[in-house]
């Protein structure tokens, strides 16, 4: 199943809460309930004015109707199609 990299413009993001981001991942994990099990979110990192997120999902329309139905943005949605990491030097 693909991989892909979602940027999400939220400005502020690096200074929301617990109680923030606690409510905007219950809010994302509602929006993966309703779209099924073909959708999965890693992780995300937080950064000062985006977050960036890590999915697997069938399709990059799966990507944005998460967004859609959790009312996040998507800026940009990139599919990934390789990893490296510091063993790929060896």
């Amino acid at each position: 199943m693909p991989k892909f990299v979602i940027e999400r413009a939220i400005p502020g993001a690096g200074e929301l809460s617990q109680a923030e981001l606690k409510a905007v991942s219950q809010t994302s994990c509602q929006a993966l309930r309703d779209l099924g099990p073909q959708v999965q979110w890693l992780h995300s990192y937080v950064t000062a004015d985006k977050i960036y997120c890590v999915y697997i999902a069938p399709d990059e329309e799966q990507v944005r109707e998460h967004a859609r139905l959790g009312g996040f943005p998507a800026n940009s949605v990139a599919r990934v199609e390789r990893i490296i990491d510091p063993t790929t030097a060896e």
